[in-house]
């Protein structure tokens, strides 16, 4: 018998008990997570935030029916025009905006080696089957690659073979391969769809179901049709100002619509959203009946939301950068055990608030970088919402940019460019006004009101206190100048920065 040193002993007792352990707990009936992420998708689109709208969603509208749907789901923001980056990096890591990798402040703010206390990082040491497919790009590619299994690609196209369906088949493969081996370890399915995203060439049946056609004319507008989705409540033929970036892609570039906000266009963009849209449905819809035919349903907790919302004519705008609530919010429902059927809550949650969820519902310690709040006791109808006050960022652009702070029923969205010459101001109370109506539609901005005046000073008071919480790096003109430190400029340009308030330190 060879004699081995006892640490070598002790490594080997160790790696011995490993599978032991994991088939223990795989026996105790650990949760499985179907994570559904959906590529910018408004809130509005679907029946169950607008009963309205004419997306047909059976397999959503039957999750919703079975579990819980949240009015109050958020994304943070962004620093960047491609708003699904830090989105993405946010549910990945729990992180909030100002203190992820993509920030620009991460040497100060973003822990090192952050990759490995992210959502596959954790459930892997958990002793979870781990997968993944989804788009490529925009997105935390240190933590994705983490995936056991990893089957990534962008699909966007009109056919099973270059649309949605195509990661379906990946999920469905990766079940079949489980059954086959008779594989009973818990899994986490990141499933994502690279679809509604522009450019949304949808199936040919299902635009004709919505009246649209896959517009490649920037000459002309589309023929409108009256299949089309009626134009949204808020529309309008333009913003009314610079939103301190009104000359991102998303405004000017998407296929189809390029700089147009005429009717036709908007509505043939949101019949090819919604084609789109019923298509993942669709996916699904198959995804969710393989699991039940499997007997795994009953056990998976089922999250259903998307990266961000967007606009596509509400407001004037079309894309995801900015504050309003067709774009700040997301959808979010979910499903599992426990969860009350046809419940409904507030919620008050942000994206980056996923990781410490899901590590909740399967006993698994949160890492301690993780910045976000486990919202299982909403879940479990023990609470209402995890926080008061809401706090939005998008700094894309000029800056310091928009901010937007949420309080009950009350709203400050703030805009400041000063190399844009961009300085506004608007105060909403979505009791009385949820669509953010402007002066435009005929509905006064608040913040131009003395009677407000008080509300408005409340208002910018929680904004400035949110700003500092959370380490925004950027203040308004009016505000105290007491930002993080600059960091230092890159060699090139040292000594070229300059400092001041309604600048990006360093540029």
């Amino acid at each position: 018998m060879i004699s081995l040193p006892l640490p070598h002993r002790l490594l080997i007792v160790l790696v011995c008990l490993t599978p032991a352990l994991s088939l223990t707990a795989a026996e105790g009936g650990r949760p499985n997570i179907l994570f559904i992420l959906v590529d910018d998708q408004s809130p509005q689109d679907l029946k169950m935030y607008n009963p309205k709208s004419t997306l047909s969603t059976p397999n959503l509208d039957r999750l919703a029916a079975e579990g819980m749907v949240f009015d109050g789901a958020y994304h943070m923001g962004s620093s960047l025009g491609a708003v699904c980056t830090p989105s993405r990096h946010m549910i990945m890591s729990g992180r909030t905006v100002w203190r992820l990798p993509v920030s620009p402040w991460a040497a100060k703010t973003s822990p090192p080696a952050l990759e490995q206390n992210t959502i596959p990082a954790v459930f892997n040491r958990a002793g979870y089957a781990t997968m993944r497919t989804c788009k490529m790009g925009n997105s935390y590619e240190a933590a994705n690659k983490l995936f056991t299994v990893r089957r990534d690609a962008s699909k966007r196209g009109g056919d099973a073979e270059s649309g949605s369906a195509w990661h379906a088949e990946q999920v469905l493969d990766y079940l079949k391969n489980r059954e086959g081996t008779k594989d009973t370890t818990p899994f986490l399915i990141y499933f994502g769809f690279s679809h509604p995203h522009d450019t949304r060439d949808g199936r040919p049946e299902l635009l004709a179901k919505y009246g649209a056609t896959n517009h490649t004319d920037e000459s002309r507008p589309p023929s409108p049709h009256s299949l089309q989705p009626e134009l949204p409540a808020n529309y309008l033929e333009k913003h009314p100002f610079d939103t301190t970036h009104s000359d991102v892609r998303d405004e000017i570039g998407v296929s189809g619509v390029w700089k147009r906000r005429d009717e036709a266009s908007i509505r043939n963009e949101l019949g090819r959203e919604f084609a789109c849209s019923e298509n993942i449905d669709e996916q699904v819809g198959r995804v969710l009946k393989r699991l039940e035919a499997m007997g795994e349903l009953d056990n998976t907790y089922i999250f259903y939301t998307a990266d961000h919302g967007i606009s596509i004519g509400r407001h004037g705008l079309m894309g995801k950068q900015n504050l309003y609530q067709h774009t700040w919010r997301v959808p979010f429902i979910v499903k599992g055990p426990g969860i009350q059927a046809g419940s409904r809550v507030e919620g008050n949650i942000y994206l980056l608030d996923v990781l410490a969820t899901l590590c909740d519902l399967t006993g698994i310690q949160a890492p301690a970088s993780s910045e976000g709040l486990s919202f299982r006791p909403v879940l479990e109808g023990r609470r209402k919402q995890v926080r008061d006050v809401l706090y939005g960022a998008y700094a894309g652009g000029g800056k310091p940019g928009m901010r937007c702070v949420k309080q009950g029923d009350w709203k400050l969205i703030r805009y400041e460019a000063p190399d844009r010459g961009v300085n506004e101001t608007q105060l909403f109370n979505l009791a009385d006004n949820p669509d953010e109506l402007l002066p435009e539609h005929g509905r006064p901005n608040l913040a131009h009101d003395p009677a407000h005046a008080a509300r408005l000073a409340e208002m910018q008071a929680l904004l400035l206190a949110e700003m500092r919480r959370l380490e925004d790096p950027w203040r308004f003109s009016d505000q105290p100048d007491d930002r993080l430190p600059p960091p230092p400029p890159p060699a090139a340009k040292a000594g070229k920065g300059r400092k001041g308030k309604g600048k990006e330190p360093g540029k």
